[in-house]
Formats: structure tokens, sequence, C-alpha cells
């Protein structure tokens, strides 16, 4: 099973359910950060990197001898990464997307690819958790790119939880396409049921399996309740505001092992979804409905 954890914005706890998820299962499964711009999940889990790997994309390298600046490659780029400056074109790395088509479309065989690094994927292991964290170089924009290298090193045999980006641009539903169950994690408030109607509508549209946790249950007001019972999106668990979970994050402490009494939330959690995922992807994909 690929399981997504998701959120319309930051902040809502969804990095904190991901890796307590992971703690209650009880057999071996695998955790990927996919939060590339910010991955915090190894900061709850005490284990050493035990690899990382260089992740590259192929960027052109322009032979000047054989260039005639005829600017097709330019013209090609649909991400401005070339630009035409005196005989031979000047790349812009940080733009490349590594497609290859400006080779292609050289009439002169001038161009050639050479590697371009955007970042790393890491792998610690802690306990039955497998964790694989992907970390974006400093200047780097192409964090989908790097979000489906840490994808690519899934193993399809075991349980994947996959701690998705905050909000709905492109890094999160590179995150969310192909999952099984998606929990869209929010808080009660304003902010969070304005944020969560966006994720909502984003995995409707990818058409997946989901359901909701309310973090934080009692700071706000029962409108994102009320939103979900009208929509029909389960609700699979409210978590209460208790500052004794605040003071265990803040210590880098996962909420099961800091307060035992809350992994039976977090059990409960993952029965809801076995139930939901059965559930959901038993029944007819309608009109604007996740099923």
């Amino acid at each position: 099973m690929i399981l997504a954890v998701a959120s319309g914005k930051g902040g809502t706890g969804k990095t904190s359910i991901s890796v307590n998820l992971a703690r209650v299962l009880d057999a071996p499964i695998q955790l990927l950060d996919c939060d590339v711009e910010e991955p915090n999940a190894h900061l709850f889990l005490t284990a050493a990197p035990s690899s990382e790997e260089e992740i590259t994309i192929g960027v052109p390298k322009i032979d000047a001898e054989r260039c005639n600046a005829c600017n097709k490659c330019v013209e090609f780029c649909q991400f401005n990464a070339l630009a035409s400056v005196g005989k031979a074109p000047m790349l812009f790395p940080e733009l490349c997307h590594g497609c290859g088509g400006c080779m292609l479309v050289c009439p002169n065989n001038a161009i050639r690819e050479e590697r371009y690094r955007i970042g790393s994927v890491t792998t610690r292991q802690a306990g039955l958790i497998t964790l694989k964290s992907g970390c974006l170089d400093v200047g780097v924009s192409l964090a989908s790119t790097l979000v489906h290298a840490v994808k690519e090193r899934r193993n399809p045999s075991t349980t994947a939880i996959l701690d998705a980006p905050p909000g709905t641009a492109c890094p999160a539903v590179a995150t969310l396409r192909g999952a099984d169950f998606a929990v869209l994690v929010t808080e009660p408030t304003p902010f969070g049921l304005n944020d969560l109607k966006l994720a909502v509508d984003t995995v409707r549209e990818l058409k997946l399996a989901f359901g909701v946790v309310i973090n934080r249950a009692g700071i706000g007001d029962d409108r994102v309740r009320h939103y979900c019972e009208a929509e029909g999106i389960p609700l699979l668990l409210e978590l209460p505001d208790d500052r004794r979970i605040a003071e265990a994050y803040s210590r880098g402490e996962l909420i099961v092992d800091a307060l035992p009494e809350y992994r039976s939330h977090f059990e409960r959690l993952w029965q809801a979804i076995d139930n939901e995922s059965t559930k959901q992807r038993g029944m007819p994909y309608r009109a604007g409905v996740a099923r």
C-alpha cells in the first residue's frame, strides 16, 4: 500500500501524523520524506544516515566549435534555460529540466549531456522504519524531479508512507500521484478549511481515495467537520489540542513514545484508512467525488 499524507497548507501536523503512523505499524515500513525543500522526518527518528545518493539530471554541454548559433535549441527550450549570447548559447542549469530536446533539434550535433546535481536522497534505518529523505540543493527549483527520484527508490513489496510537501503545487501533486490512499491533515480554523478545500479538489482531480484528519481539535470551530459531513468526506481522526503533544514535538519526540495513551489513536487511524481504502476503491468513481 502507498499512503500519502498531505495538507493544503504548512504547519498542520502532516509530518507528525506520518512519523507516528510509521511507528505504530509494528511491521517493516518505508517512510519517504518527499518534502524535499524542507525535509524534517529524520528529526523524530533516532538513526544515523546509512547511505546518501547524489541525484543528477542531464543538462546540455555545447561544443562551440560545432555550434553555428542557429538558436534552434534556444527556441525549443520552454524553460528559458538557454539564451542566445554570442556564437554559442548560454546555459542556465538551474532552469534546465533535463528533457534532452535541445540535443534532438540541434542540426549540427553540437550538444551532448553532462550531469548536473540537483540534490540527494538519504537513507536511514530506525527499527522497522526505513526512512528515505530527499533534500533539494540550494538554488535548485526542480523539486518535483527530486520527488520522483525519492519515489523511484521505494521498495514495492513494503508498505510506504509518503510525507508530501504542503500545499497543492507541482511537488505535492507529484507525491500524491499513484498513491492508493491520501490522508489530508488540517486544523479547525478558517485558514485550515480554506486550504483543505484546495487539497480536496486536488485529490479528487487525481481520483484518489482519501479522508481527513483534524489536528489540534478544539482550537477553532466546527466548520471543518461540517464541511466534511456535507461533502461526504470521511473524518478519520481528531487529535486534541494537547500542550503535551506540542512539548514532545519541540523535543523531537514521537507522540506515541512520549504519550503512550495516544498510540491507540494512530492504531485506529490505520484501521480507518484500511476500511475507507477498501470502501472507496471498491466503488465506481463519481464526478467530483473520489470513490
